[in-house]
């Protein structure tokens, strides 16, 4: 009964560690929305006949989307305490 309470026990905390935090989710949610943004300024710019600008903040952009997705893959995980064992 110990060994079957203990697996279950891990798997739970298994399956919560790989688990986002919703700070990583809402950053990660923030990068999109920069990129999303700035593809749509860099379509626009490109309709109106100006390539370079529109390949610059695309590319500008880019990197700031980029910038924030790692900050967020740094960010410590849901759970940061590692699960005991039960004896």
């Amino acid at each position: 009964m110990k060994k079957v309470l203990f697996l279950a026990l891990a798997a739970v905390s298994l399956s919560f560690t790989s688990c986002e935090s919703k700070k990583e989710e809402n950053m990660e949610q923030a990068a999109e929305n920069v990129e999303a943004n700035g593809e749509a300024q860099a379509d626009a710019m490109e309709a109106a006949g100006n390539e370079a600008g529109a390949d610059s903040v695309e590319n500008a952009t880019e990197v700031k989307a980029d910038a924030m997705e790692d900050a967020a893959d740094k960010m410590p995980a849901a759970t940061e305490t590692p699960a005991q064992e039960v004896k």
